[in-house]
């Protein structure tokens, strides 16, 4: 089974206020391999926020990104 790393963050100006998200997906052989398969960038905004909905939304489109059974390794900083 292949493994995806997603990394992601989400921030926003002024708590609410406009705020933006991005997930970074990686497809490894392996978790521990530091070869890339492939990797994709997703991003969104929204104009009034916040820093939570903002850190959870990237969580949540990376993991709806995927369209096969994988093992995932999600790294967020929230």
């Amino acid at each position: 089974m292949r493994t995806v790393r997603i990394f992601t963050d989400g921030a926003c100006r002024g708590n609410p206020g406009p705020g933006g998200w991005a997930a970074i997906l990686q497809w490894v052989q392996e978790a521990a391999s530091d070869s890339v398969l492939a990797e994709r960038t997703l991003r969104g905004s929204q104009a009034n926020t916040t820093n939570n909905r903002m850190e959870l939304m990237a969580a949540i489109e990376g993991l709806g990104a995927l369209r096969r059974r994988s093992a995932v390794d999600l790294t967020t900083d929230s």
